[in-house]
């Protein structure tokens, strides 16, 4: 999937270019940018020759969060969906689009499978309807379709609007540390030089690099503040809300003295199954930036998290991008 990434790469550089020049510099709010891309990745993985209908799914996803916005001051009203409101019926009609797009390209799907040709395995999809039609043949029960359906929705959701936020904050912290960004970029000329980044070289990139006993009666929910553990004083010293990456210089264990305190994509039997995919769209856009920009935050930019989902940065980021 790296020859997806990387045209989804190119092709924000390339508009990134055009807003550029012939100045050479100008300002950038990466924010929707970061959104299109994590979005295009996804349409490209997920579902291939079916790109065309992956970018309205994605589309129509995006529309249904800031429907969801919306509609959240009414949610507590008892029988709050059946309320003839704007946002209502919109929502119900972007349900209803995406019920019918995602079902054509499953039913296409089955049909190629059914008269014998292989599933892709170069999408998510071909390979879950793959698994799918093999767990069905050999054991006699397999997903539906309607619940194929829940987790094609489910990539695009959990693999756009997270890896976004994970570029939109990385590249506004770059921003603010320039001496790490010039850290990150020499790394990434290092190992690749003026060529292409394949998946050996995005493997090597470490400089941003990712980072008792409880008894629990059955059906209890457990959650874990993630936050607040990744910012423990006792776990990481008194420095622990600082932005310092070379704690993580010798490694993951060695900065969480083998404990299970780092935990962005959570951990054991419940880790995040994207993790690698969203690790590698992240590592190979921000590579790909780093060569082709330099970047600083904006006067215009507000530090203005919002929580939603994931953290959207509520006024956008606009940083000053410089061609290199």
């Amino acid at each position: 999937m790296l020859p997806a990434i990387d045209s989804s790469c190119s092709d924000l550089i390339n508009k990134w270019d055009s807003l550029v020049s012939p100045r050479g510099s100008g300002e950038i709010d990466v924010w929707p940018y970061m959104e299109d891309l994590s979005g295009d990745i996804i349409s490209r993985t997920a579902f291939g020759s079916n790109q065309k209908e992956g970018r309205r799914i994605f589309q129509l996803q995006k529309e249904q969060v800031d429907l969801a916005l919306q509609l959240l001051p009414i949610v507590f009203i008892p029988g709050w969906r059946f309320i003839p409101t704007k946002a209502n019926k919109r929502m119900k009609e972007v349900i209803s689009e995406l019920q019918i797009l995602l079902k054509g390209i499953i039913k296409k799907r089955e049909k190629a499978m059914e008269m014998g040709m292989a599933a892709s395995r170069d999408d998510l999809l071909g390979i879950l309807m793959e698994s799918n039609f093999t767990e069905i043949q050999e054991h006699g029960i397999g997903m539906s379709i309607e619940e194929v359906i829940s987790e094609c929705k489910l990539f695009y959701f959990a693999g756009s609007s997270t890896t976004s936020s994970l570029m939109v904050w990385t590249m506004v912290l770059l921003s603010q540390h320039p001496d790490w960004q010039a850290r990150a970029r020499e790394e990434v000329f290092q190992v690749s030089g003026n060529g292409k980044l394949d998946f050996a070289a995005i493997n090597s990139l470490k400089t941003p690099t990712k980072l008792g006993s409880m008894t629990l009666p059955a059906r209890v929910e457990f959650t874990l503040p993630t936050l607040l553990l990744h910012q423990d004083i006792e776990l990481w010293g008194e420095d622990a809300k600082e932005f310092k990456p070379e704690r993580f210089s010798e490694g993951l264990s060695h900065a969480t003295k083998g404990k299970l305190s780092f935990l962005p994509f959570g951990g054991g039997p419940r880790i995040c199954i994207g993790q690698n995919l969203a690790m590698i769209e992240a590592k190979m856009a921000i590579a790909t930036i780093l060569r082709h920009f330099s970047f600083e935050l904006s006067p215009a930019y507000a530090h203005a998290p919002f929580p939603f989902f994931t953290l959207h940065p509520q006024h956008g980021a606009p940083l000053i991008s410089h061609k290199l």
